[in-house]
């Protein structure tokens, strides 16, 4: 079993590392970790967990409907393998999408707030459902060795052919609705790969690769625990992946040819190449070998054919999802931050993998030499060697300490210059169109809105509107950045700082100085700021302080924005359009910038605040602004 331990030493190391750099994800957000940016918002998560993953994933409902719906009974050993590989995928998928999601802990929202014209839509909840399918289906496996859970688990299997029709319905709708997401990007999807039958094509391509992820992890196990396998077997569903296999190369051939874009695939250009390598392995490669018996019912030919299945759809599904996508930014290289979590969502579900194949009757073929078991007691001289006790707590033992050493290790070398840098920035403005019109760039990263500063102000009256944007400032100081106040990039925070008035690292002020003696001491008994400091806000602002909490960076930012144009919107004829995000963001282009000024400005200090005069009454020159 020396093999399944090395092999897990490896996979633990991995999700160690994972581990701390999914950490720095979810503290510091997507910037410590990840160079996904508004022009690249789809990255190697998207490209290798979650769009491949989820066709991966796919024997869960092909096997299943052959085993209970065809009544293949031969297949049958292998139905928990092929539900718990689909239920692991689908929680690879899960897990990926949360960790890419700028907001994770929103991840809920399309149950409540339902867009039902959007594929995504559908997607989410085709998933949703479908997790929790996979998991009643599931369920009575572990159950099996409990008693007092005997009766949920009779119950399961009473209704599995409920269970397997639910999941076939769910997998179907899904598989076609993801490449449906698709459709919505002629223009920036290279023509190898966007098709009208993206839909056809993702369901057709899932339902030939499913039976092919099963076949290799069945090779594995049998690779890694010395198991038994029954290849006649294992070459008849091969045998049927084959033709849905042929069938998707071509489906996606003839639609190219119809559409003349057959020629794209010869012109020498790299995305033509990438789809040579991509055909060949993933639909030519596996049709050939499995075309032949004596190949398909050989452990070699299994191999190679599947694994040059996964492989090929994996990466059909990658370029789809963003290898091949037209981006409007710089070239998209992922971290090894990025990398390192996306490997370790894989090793932790590899690691689940195998600890049911160890721990549940995971198929009926008992092990062929019983030394051979994971729990087998160890055969060494005790003298000579190390005991670490039981194959069990041995194993916890090592595991354990290699995850914890990869743990620290990951923690060590994450970046602090990118945490840093990932955190909370002022709204950046440089000057463009001769200082009329400011760039305003609130991620430094070069894209951002062109707003028309001084028409602005000559629109609103002058300088005397000044307060209307720019409109509180820390006491003493009439240049202080949205984000002083406002640093929360999405959650309300806390201006006021209680802890830091009645420290003595602070203003050290004594209760009484701001509650008086005779009331509850409580925020709505105590002063108000601008009791205290008369230059919070400025003299000409019409602004009421109402509460110590500041709205969350974005709402700021949006907020003075929007509102004005929402008011404008039904005061100007032929501006209905006004308050939408099209009418800033409609262009993101960076030759706005003049040249060298982005990289000058790139480089100052994040917490460094860039104020225009104007915030302190005067013209504003154009030369820096906030």
């Amino acid at each position: 079993m020396n093999r399944v331990k090395t092999f897990k030493t490896i996979l633990w190391a991995i999700t160690g590392l994972a581990v701390a750099f999914g950490a720095a994800r979810m503290i510091f957000g997507l910037g410590a970790v990840s160079n996904l940016s508004d022009a690249t918002p789809w990255g190697i998560w998207k490209g290798l967990n979650v769009v491949p993953g989820i066709a991966l994933a796919a024997g869960g409902f092909v096997v299943t409907a052959v085993i209970y719906i065809m009544r293949r009974e031969e297949f049958h050993r292998y139905a928990k393998i092929t539900v718990l590989l689909a239920f692991l995928g689908y929680i690879t998928a899960a897990t990926a999408l949360v960790a890419e999601l700028g907001l994770p802990w929103m991840v809920w929202h399309p149950i409540i707030y339902w867009q039902h014209h959007s594929a995504l839509f559908e997607v989410s909840w085709c998933v949703m459902l479908y997790l929790t399918v996979l998991f009643l289906e599931f369920l009575p496996t572990p159950l099996e060795s409990t008693g007092s859970l005997a009766a949920i688990r009779r119950f399961l299997t009473k209704y599995k052919l409920v269970l397997v029709f639910l999941g076939v319905m769910i997998s179907t709708l899904h598989q076609s609705s993801l490449g449906t997401m698709f459709l919505i990007t002629p223009d920036k999807l290279h023509g190898l790969w966007y098709s009208s039958l993206l839909p056809i094509l993702f369901f057709v391509s899932a339902v030939a690769v499913g039976p092919l992820m099963l076949i290799l992890a069945v090779l594995t196990i049998s690779a890694l625990y010395r198991k038994p396998i029954e290849t006649d077997i294992l070459a008849k569903l091969a045998g049927a992946s084959a033709i849905v296999l042929g069938l998707f190369g071509l489906i996606r051939l003839i639609d190219l040819a119809a559409n003349g874009k057959l020629g794209l695939a010869f012109d020498g250009s790299g995305s033509a190449v990438v789809f040579l390598i991509e055909f060949t392995i993933g639909v030519l490669l596996p049709v050939a070998i499995l075309s032949v018996k004596r190949l398909r019912r050989s452990q070699a030919g299994l191999w190679v054919a599947a694994i040059a299945g996964v492989m090929g759809i994996g990466l059909h599904r990658a370029n789809i999802a963003g290898i091949q996508l037209v981006h409007t930014g710089p070239t998209y290289v992922p971290t090894i931050y990025e990398i390192g979590i996306s490997l370790g969502i894989i090793s932790a579900a590899i690691l689940a993998f195998l600890f049911c194949v160890e721990r549940f009757r995971m198929w009926e073929t008992p092990w062929e030499d019983p030394r051979q078991a994971p729990e087998a007691a160890p055969e060494f001289d005790r003298v000579a060697d190390v005991w670490l006790g039981t194959p069990r707590i041995a194993g916890r033992t090592v595991y354990s300490l290699v995850f914890i050493v990869a743990l620290a290790a990951g923690l060590a070398i994450v970046s602090t210059d990118r945490i840093e840098s990932s955190g909370i920035k002022e709204v950046r403005a440089v000057p463009a169109r001769g200082g009329d019109t400011l760039f305003v760039d609130g991620n430094l990263d070069g894209y951002g809105v062109s707003f028309a500063h001084k028409a602005h102000v000559d629109r609103e009256g002058g300088n005397a509107s000044c307060s209307r944007c720019h409109h509180m400032s820390l006491p003493h100081d009439q240049q202080s950045g949205c984000a002083t106040c406002h640093s929360g990039m999405y959650t309300a925070a806390d201006v006021f700082r209680h802890d830091w008035h009645a420290g003595p690292d602070g203003g050290n002020l004594t209760c009484n100085m701001c509650h008086a003696t005779d009331r509850e001491r409580s925020a709505e008994s105590a002063k108000t700021c601008d009791e205290c400091h008369k230059d919070l806000i400025p003299t000409n602002a019409q602004i009421t302080v109402k509460q110590y909490m500041a709205p969350s960076y974005t709402d700021a930012m949006h907020g003075v924005c929007i509102q004005c144009h929402e008011q404008k919107a039904q005061q100007l004829a032929g501006k209905e359009s006004l308050a939408r995000c099209a009418t800033c963001h409609g262009q993101r282009q960076t030759e706005y910038l003049p040249a060298g000024v982005y990289e000058q400005f790139r480089d100052t200090s994040f917490n460094r605040v860039i104020t225009p005069p104007m915030a302190t009454g005067g013209q504003s020159d154009g030369k820096d602004a906030e």
